[in-house]
């Protein structure tokens, strides 16, 4: 967990402010879910390996008997803090079901906990900014989300972004045409999943340890990596499968580059996403100038049915600020009108309210400085700030560039 100075917390507002503007403009809506949730529904089996990361809050008024008669730690917890945004999104909607709209399209923005082992890259408090489309089962929910998303992305300066895209029914599908059996699916996808770290040679040998069979995975990683998989659409897809993919699953996912634009999408048969929750197509955001993805989601039909009792379509997609914020630089808009009064020791203090309350008037950021024996530095200081001008007489309040 991290201190961030004024600088640093003022440039992370400033891309905040696009994210969430460019997410408005595309007709998503902001709520707000409390940092805590129920125990049992952080760890209900939705969050894959994040939930052995969740920070847990010790029930109240425990006993000696409540210690020594816990079979696990979760026994003396009832409460812990989010490890992402979808859970609470899923009870909040179930919560608040009869007063949203029938296709609810939601904004999150706000920090999540898990706990992490202290490594570079890795925090222990993150920003995630998340849009979700609850109540629409087809794939223009996915149009919508992965549009939103490019936009928003464009609007931040990040050329070259493009989205990675898989199906989970299509990964089910590849397994069980390699002879995989049902019953070891969720095994077999785990070490798919780490591809990237471990690669071909690593995911076959780890399956076998597992004592699943990948022979046949095997030939397919070793075949003849000539073809091309772009531009988005049916020919790379089915290119990139075994035989006998879903056509329905395939159509959608034309469907889907044909909407959101074949140049921005590439196909990616072994996009797994490690969540346990995802039923259809998933996405990763990715960008030439890093090997790690910017962000991802998918489409998650049954988790609100587990809170809710019937099931209800949603899908979603979230930014890994964390990483992006250091990928982009947003320029302060105010940045021009932000001035220092300089003022003499023992000036009146109403003199000096008066002089900031009429900058303030003239739409400025203002900040008052009593003038220190060698004013070169404090100006200097100034500008790392942010600000551009400074004035000396409250009474004119003549305004000089700090250049």
């Amino acid at each position: 967990m991290r201190d961030f100075l004024p600088a640093e917390k003022a440039r992370r507002e400033r891309v905040l402010r696009v994210i969430r503007d460019s997410y408005r403009a595309h007709g998503f809506d902001e709520i707000e879910t409390p940092v805590m949730e129920d125990s049992d529904r952080l760890h209900a089996g939705l969050g894959g390996d994040n939930e052995k990361l969740a920070f847990g809050v010790m029930k109240r008024a425990l006993t000696r008997d409540d210690l020594q008669n816990a079979q696990t730690p979760l026994d003396l917890v009832d409460l812990g803090l989010r490890f992402d945004l979808t859970v609470p999104l899923a009870r909040f909607y179930a919560t608040h079901r009869a007063e949203l709209p029938a296709v609810f399209r939601s904004i999150q923005i706000a920090p999540v906990w898990r706990a992490e082992r202290p490594q570079k890259g890795r925090f222990r408090q993150f920003v995630q900014c998340d849009i979700d489309i609850i109540g629409e089962p087809g794939i223009a929910a996915e149009a919508e989300l992965l549009t939103a998303t490019l936009a928003t992305v464009d609007a931040l300066g990040l050329e070259g972004a493009t989205i990675r895209v898989n199906d989970r029914r299509l990964l089910i599908g590849m397994l069980t045409a390699f002879g995989f059996a049902p019953g070891t699916h969720d095994s077999a996808l785990i070490t798919i999943d780490k591809l990237d770290k471990i690669g071909h040679d690593g995911v076959v040998a780890e399956l076998r340890e597992k004592r699943l069979d990948a022979d046949r995975l095997e030939t397919f990683f070793r075949r003849p990596q000539t073809m091309e998989w772009n531009p988005f659409g049916e020919r790379a897809i089915r290119k990139a499968l075994p035989d006998g993919a879903d056509d329905d699953v395939v159509a959608q996912l034309v469907e889907l580059g044909d909407a959101v634009g074949v140049d921005r999408l590439v196909f990616d048969p072994f996009l797994v996403r490690g969540m346990g929750y995802y039923t259809g197509p998933i996405f990763e955001l990715a960008h030439p100038s890093v090997s790690y993805s910017l962000g991802g989601g998918g489409r998650y039909d049954g988790m609100i049915g587990r809170f809710l009792g019937s099931e209800v379509p949603a899908t979603g997609f979230s930014l890994g600020f964390e990483r992006l914020v250091d990928l982009v630089e947003v320029a302060d808009a105010a940045s021009a009108d932000a001035v220092a009064l300089v003022y003499e020791r023992g000036t009146p203090l109403a003199t000096l309210l008066d002089a900031q309350r009429a900058l303030v008037a003239r739409g400025m950021r203002v900040r008052l400085l009593a003038r220190p024996k060698n004013l070169k530095p404090a100006l200097e200081a100034l500008k790392s700030d942010g600000f551009t001008k400074f004035t000396t007489d409250p009474a004119t309040l003549e305004l000089r560039g700090l250049d």
